[in-house]
């Protein structure tokens, strides 16, 4: 059995763009090392995607950017520009 263990890091950003500033995110942590939880903290890991992807993070899924229909355009729902990253790291014992 493989030694490495997935972190995966969700960045919710202000637009579809990479750079743009992250306004919601989560983490979770294959390796047990850490512990997260909703709300653990008042500050992102990251500013912006690109910083995660500066950082090591691997990007493995982007939100589909889809218009919005006629007449919703200002209301509001989930955060649609999700971004998926993920980190392997090796894991001993």
């Amino acid at each position: 059995m493989s030694n490495l263990r997935q972190k995966i890091l969700i960045l919710y950003l202000a637009d579809s763009a990479l750079d743009s500033k992250v306004i919601g995110w989560t983490m979770y942590d294959g390796t047990r090392r850490e512990s997260h939880n909703t709300g653990d903290s008042d500050k992102p890991p990251y500013t912006t995607g690109l910083e995660a992807l500066q950082a090591g993070w691997r990007a493995i899924q982007f939100s589909q950017l889809t218009p919005p229909y006629p007449g919703t355009e200002f209301s509001t729902s989930f955060y649609k520009y999700e971004i998926i990253f993920e980190q392997l790291e090796e894991v001993h014992g």
